[in-house]
């Protein structure tokens, strides 16, 4: 570069972020074909060495789906209403699915990627985010699934039905991801310093699952078990599954001030995700 350019000719700049809290918005849009590359990355190569390949997208959801029509269903006899009970578990599944491959893909990501992340600079964000993008494609495979199982109970005559607050259902996919992405950012934050917390994910995950009124109404848990339903209340993901199974067959009921509830959980915890996401790539190079 000629000495008579200033330093305004350059096209980036890059500096050490002194901000406390700094969303980088502008930096990851420069960077989106980078972000669109980590996308096409995680959706190509995920099962690319398997033998049935993107088939898992679809073979997981109905296996579980199946399994806890049996095991909840007809052993421990919870009751659907007029809503199949296949239905039922493969429309929460499919939408508890997004979440927990959110968080997992995002949960590891300075771990994974230390190598890159040593070698070129480019908005850390862009890792996690591009995770979140991704498994929209996979939550987009096994939702035509159910779509498919839907329009199947319909036609045998069951009572099933859209809700006209369907248009928002996307809006909840939305708030899944942001939380998804947000817990990950903390969980893999935390992961730099504390490995043991990458071994506690899948037990955690499994666990929070049947919290999150999965398989079950909440009203439900409350009714069975008075004494423990506060803990599925206090969970914003219960919320999101049991609006998205009232939007989807009109069964259930939605929860004006739940909702509220989850979407400040939701801020809060982006927020709070993405504060120590950039206070933890300063530094996590020298501990990961």
């Amino acid at each position: 570069m000629s000495p008579n350019n200033t330093t305004n000719d350059w096209l980036f700049e890059i500096t050490p972020k002194n901000k406390f809290f700094s969303l980088n918005l502008k930096e990851v849009w420069q960077y989106r074909d980078l972000l669109f590359l980590f996308v096409k990355r995680d959706v190509i190569t995920v099962y690319k060495q398997t033998v049935l390949g993107p088939l898992w997208y679809l073979i997981q959801p109905l296996f579980t789906s199946v399994t806890f029509t049996i095991i909840f269903n007809n052993v421990a006899g919870i009751n659907t209403g007029k809503v199949p009970p296949f239905l039922f578990n493969l429309a929460g599944i499919t939408v508890w699915n997004y979440f927990t491959s959110c968080l997992n893909g995002t949960s590891d990501t300075f771990k994974a990627n230390a190598g890159i992340f040593g070698k070129v600079y480019f908005p850390r964000l862009i890792t996690p985010l591009s995770v979140v993008i991704s498994n929209l494609i996979k939550f987009g495979i096994q939702f035509l699934i159910f779509i498919a199982f839907y329009l199947y109970y319909y036609s045998q005559g069951a009572d099933v039905a859209l809700n006209g607050l369907v248009i928002f259902f996307p809006l909840l996919i939305v708030i899944m991801g942001i939380l998804g992405l947000g817990l990950g950012m903390i969980i893999s934050s935390m992961v730099t310093k504390y490995r043991d917390f990458s071994y506690l994910v899948g037990f955690g995950i499994q666990l929070l699952m049947y919290l999150s009124a999965v398989m079950y109404p909440i009203n439900l848990i409350k009714a069975k078990l008075p004494d423990y339903g506060w803990i599925v209340e206090y969970n914003p993901l219960a919320y999101i599954i049991e609006t998205s199974r009232y939007m989807l067959l009109n069964v259930g009921e939605i929860s004006i001030l739940g909702l509220t509830y989850t979407f400040g959980v939701t801020v809060a915890v982006f927020f709070g995700g993405l504060l120590v996401f950039n206070k933890t790539e300063k530094s996590f190079i020298d501990t990961v």
